[in-house]
């Protein structure tokens, strides 16, 4: 039915337009009495085998939401009553930003793939902070992001700031240097200022009484060499595990019109290349460290890969959207057939 005739409706307008009218219809929906009952008992699947421990935090299922999608945390509840296992909210920023002009989404249909430069519009952490006080059982991610005027030499001090300000209201953190919607950011990739960010949120961290797993987002676009960076970095730093991969600004293989705009490309193009660095950074690493692997599942199928080629969770955003709810029941179903 999503398929057949709520996306084509959908589809029909202007992809940010209906992305905010969709979250308006959920959370009015949602409100009806029995509403978020039925959504559970169309679309969860409750079975202990599902369950997952990943850097000592229980999961009920391995299949997530990728941020971006619930930027301000808005509709976390919502979604997880469509079956996700845990859903990771924002990028967020220390203080609210517009984001880059619009038009900033586009659809390929015929690639099945999304191009967006929104460049971490958002309503700030303190926003976030408000609304994730009232969470009680959903297994949440914060990923946090620097403001666009914010100078790469005080990136740093934006991290800390959300970190702090979320540390009691999510169950992790993602350092996201890795979009390619704001100006600059990916230089914090580089070797020397990504261990210097992760160590000074490390040392924060390690003065809590209990610390939380920290996570980074890398990009799909990275080298051999420099994943194997990645991978020193991550064994120095002592993060809990990264998060595979991030969108794309390659536009190898498209068909689509639209395929020369700016922005990350993320959905069924990314499928092979998410899957390999996965790979690679499970086989190099010697399966030192928990990876989420995300970019292009759009079928149980392409989740299966990337459990196999080494993530312990999966995320979904593009897929999610081109496919419908009914795929995270349908991965957890074949990860139960598979035994996985």
């Amino acid at each position: 039915m999503y398929k057949s005739l709520i996306r084509p409706a959908l589809f029909r307008f202007d992809p940010e337009k209906i992305h905010y009218f969709t979250f308006d219809f959920l959370k009015k929906f949602c409100r009806i009495p029995g509403a978020i009952s039925f959504l559970k008992s169309k679309f969860q699947l409750n079975d202990p085998r599902l369950e997952r421990e990943v850097f000592g935090l229980k999961f009920r299922n391995p299949v997530g939401l990728a941020a971006g999608f619930d930027k301000d945390a808005k509709l976390f509840k919502e979604l997880s009553a469509l079956g996700f296992g845990f859903i990771e909210v924002g990028t967020v920023t220390p203080k609210p930003q517009p984001g880059n002009e619009k038009k900033r989404i586009f659809r390929l249909k015929a690639d099945q793939a999304i191009i967006n430069r929104m460049g971490f519009n958002n309503e700030g952490v303190e926003a976030m902070v408000k609304r994730l006080k009232n969470n009680k059982d959903v297994l949440i991610g914060g990923n946090i992001g620097k403001n666009k005027v914010t100078p790469n030499d005080k990136a740093a001090d934006d991290y800390l700031f959300s970190f702090e300000a979320l540390f009691d209201h999510v169950n992790y953190f993602v350092v996201n240097v890795s979009s390619p919607n704001t100006p600059n950011l990916r230089e914090l990739q580089d070797k020397e200022p990504l261990k210097k960010l992760l160590n000074i949120l490390q040392e924060r961290n390690l003065t809590k009484q209990k610390p939380k797993p920290i996570l980074l987002k890398i990009a799909p676009d990275l080298t051999d060499e420099q994943l194997m960076d990645i991978i020193e970095i991550v064994e120095e730093t002592r993060i809990a595990g990264l998060i595979a991969t991030n969108t794309t600004i390659s536009r190898e293989g498209l068909k689509s019109e639209k395929k020369d705009e700016t922005g990350g490309l993320s959905g069924k193009p990314l499928t092979r290349r998410s899957t390999e660095v996965i790979r690679f950074l499970s086989e190099k690493s010697g399966n030192a460290f928990p990876i989420i692997g995300v970019g292009g599942i759009h079928s149980a199928e392409d989740a299966i890969e990337k459990l196999e080629a080494g993530a312990s969770l999966v995320q979904l955003y593009t897929g999610f959207i081109y496919e419908g709810p009914a795929l995270i029941k349908q991965i957890n179903e074949k990860i139960l057939e598979k035994g996985m």
